[in-house]
């Protein structure tokens, strides 16, 4: 701006003076790339051409302690940008900042025995399959692959195998998981989303009691009081569902009233009712802790859109807890497969391939080893030793199974992060 006798406004000429001054702090500081910021921002004002010209270029960045243009000065003579807020002069974008905590003596001290014990957990588990793998070794250079589609149990004649009890240890699991699963997550949902908040706390304590249950007082339940209750349900699967060979049992007719109820008891039906009312708490507990996870904003969005409250749980609860229910699921599955004592007391231990789960005869990997286990010979206790080395491996299979899928769901996700 100039006044009336054509002189420059004092402020202006003022400012025009510090520009280089500023330009080389700029410089200092930021890098070459926010000189030419600089310069750009401030290239023409109201009376001509800035200092964004060529001749402010120059001055500019030669006249920080020596009057040799910038391209004649050595690298060592040129600032360095800020590592920490801009980026390189060639990329032109910032470099973003990483945050790192300070890591003082008690975080040292925390994350070497996290470190540690994922480790002795991880010795361990070698120890356990190292042991039963040299205490197997006997039996499985004799058996060799007839091992796994053997289904008699003589040892010492060393004809011997794991078909039948194999076979019998996933039906028990399948009917377990097939009947736990819904009722867990249909408890699991109705303590996290639909019963009162007063009763919640009493809900939670309840189903982890049953958790807590020893497996000698689900076998006596499942013996003396659930079996001759269970023989109608069998009868009637039986009759109306007998051309399924699962649901066939050999000896009877449909709708006849004369047939034996003996044929129904002790059986693979009856055992599995009983496990998955073991594993049932422990799958609720898996889910329930996923359920009560997910997103209050979207439940909120959900019930603002004109969701009810079920296409609430389809739409946001579900989906978000499907790493939940897989878990708790895989997790209920191994406990099923290796349960011993309520199988052992409700089954009738035969030892031929029996895919009929209402008929009565079945086996499991962990009932034939404490039916055995006392009397064995010591070739015989090296079989039974290869039957756990087989029921070990199949229940790390189904666990890490279930670890993968989960950590691909988005509960899963959030929780590996």
């Amino acid at each position: 701006m100039r006044d009336a006798l054509g002189r420059q406004d004092p402020a202006i000429e003022s400012h025009r003076a510090d520009r280089p001054v500023i330009a080389r702090f700029v410089s200092t500081v930021g890098g070459p790339h926010v000189v030419a910021t600089h310069h750009g921002l401030g290239g023409r004002d109201a009376d001509g051409p800035g200092p964004g010209t060529a001749e402010s270029e120059a001055s500019v960045s030669g006249r920080s302690g020596s009057d040799r243009p910038d391209s004649d000065r050595s690298d060592s003579d040129r600032p360095e940008p800020c590592s920490g807020q801009f980026g390189s002069p060639e990329s032109g974008e910032p470099a973003p900042r990483r945050p790192r905590a300070a890591r003082g003596f008690g975080d040292r001290v925390f994350r070497f025995q996290l470190t540690a014990t994922g480790v002795v957990v991880l010795a361990i588990m070698a120890a356990v399959g190292l042991f039963l793998l040299l205490r197997a070794g006997q039996a499985l250079r004799v058996a060799k692959f007839s091992f796994l589609t053997t289904a008699a149990w003589q040892p010492d004649a060393h004809n011997f195998g794991i078909a039948a009890v194999l076979t019998g240890t996933l039906l028990i699991a399948a009917v377990a998981v097939t009947i736990s699963v819904p009722l867990a997550i249909a408890t699991a949902l109705f303590i996290s989303d639909v019963a009162p908040r007063k009763l919640r706390r009493s809900l939670v304590t309840m189903v982890d009691l049953m958790a807590a249950v020893p497996s000698v007082v689900y076998g006596l339940w499942g013996l003396f009081l659930l079996q001759q209750n269970v023989i109608g349900l069998s009868r009637w699967l039986s009759d109306w569902f007998g051309w399924i060979p699962l649901f066939k049992v050999d000896g009877t007719q449909p709708g006849d009233p004369l047939a034996s109820a003996s044929v129904y008891t002790a059986s693979t039906f009856v055992a599995g009712i009983v496990v998955a009312l073991m594993v049932a708490p422990i799958q609720c507990s898996v889910m329930r802790e996923v359920f009560t996870q997910a997103p209050a904003g979207e439940r909120e969005g959900a019930y603002a859109l004109g969701a009810t409250r079920w296409g609430m749980i389809r739409a946001v609860v579900l989906p978000y807890g499907k790493g939940g229910i897989i878990g708790g699921t895989m997790l209920g599955l191994g406990r099923a497969l290796g349960e011993t004592i309520a199988v052992y007391m409700i089954i009738s231990p035969v030892f031929v391939i029996q895919p009929h789960i209402l008929q009565t005869g079945s086996n499991s990997v962990s009932a034939l080893i404490a039916l055995h286990y006392g009397d064995a010979s010591p070739f015989g206790m090296s079989a039974l030793m290869a039957a756990g080395l087989a029921l070990f491996v199949l229940t790390l299979a189904v666990n890490f199974t279930a670890s993968t899928i989960a950590a691909r769901s988005r509960s899963g996700a959030q929780s590996e992060a």
